[in-house]
């Protein structure tokens, strides 16, 4: 007699609600629009009420569902205010951040602030009202920081980049076991450097796109669409084990 075969739940997110922070553009828009096809109702949030209104529109007109929240991240009231108006949301994407490279002994006290206020500080804040609303309802859920492989090891250049990535690892890390209880799962997602149009003049600088393809043991930038599949991993229920855990797509960066 055949045993019974095990079941797999699959990557579908139909009848879930995902918020995506930088949602207007880049690495955001491609999360968006991965989870928008996975079947969830999608709200992009980003400053660009103009941006964000013509990627839902793209998104819809491609049969899927989606929403816009012109929202300042780094300002805590305002997010309390705009997820509290809303239903929970059961996937998080905290994709919004930034990075102003420069040697420490040059780096200014207001690219420190800036950098932490939208990399760590508004990660903190979303994740915080997210988390709230859940478990209001009494709702699992799954939490996706967009750190970096720059969290997990360090780089000329990047100081400042990189303490607010191990910080963005270390409060997943934490908040993995603060939620884990009530059913939220957090981790973070750690691409490599993606060729996007925002990533594209840096690496017009010959010197630094051979450093950076040196680090790659793939020997190539990341494409944008490669991180589609990963986060529509990580907010689905083929992911339900993990949390607290890092999802490395650095092209082998970190494994040097």
């Amino acid at each position: 007699m055949t045993s019974a075969l095990p079941t797999f739940g699959g990557f579908r997110l139909d009848g879930k609600r995902a918020l995506v922070t930088g949602g207007g553009r880049g690495l955001g828009l491609a999360a968006g629009v991965a989870l928008a096809q996975a079947g969830a109702a999608v709200t992009l949030a980003a400053r660009s009420g103009d941006e964000l209104e013509a990627a839902c529109a793209a998104i819809r007109a491609q049969g899927g569902h989606a929403d816009a929240m012109v929202l300042d991240v780094t300002d805590s009231r305002a997010v309390a205010r705009e997820i509290a108006n809303r239903p929970p949301y059961q996937i998080l994407v905290n994709n919004a951040g930034m990075n102003r490279p420069r040697l420490l002994t040059e780096t200014p006290d207001e690219d420190i602030d800036a950098v932490f206020a939208l990399n760590v500080k508004a990660t903190f804040y979303v994740c915080r009202e997210v988390a709230r609303s859940l478990q209001a309802a009494g709702l699992p859920g799954s939490i996706i920081n967009v750190s970096s492989q720059m969290g997990h090891v360090g780089s000329p250049r990047r100081t400042l980049y990189c303490a607010s990535k191990h910080a963005m690892e270390g409060m997943t890390k934490a908040l993995a076991w603060e939620l884990g209880p009530a059913g939220i799962r957090v981790n973070t997602l750690c691409p490599t450097f993606i060729e996007t149009t925002l990533t594209a003049p840096m690496f017009e600088d010959r010197t630094f796109r051979n450093f950076v393809l040196e680090k790659i043991a793939l020997g190539r930038l990341g494409r944008i669409d490669e991180v589609m599949g990963p986060v529509v991993f990580l907010a689905s229920d083929a992911s339900s084990l993990m949390t607290g855990s890092a999802l490395m797509l650095d092209g082998g960066w970190t494994a040097a």
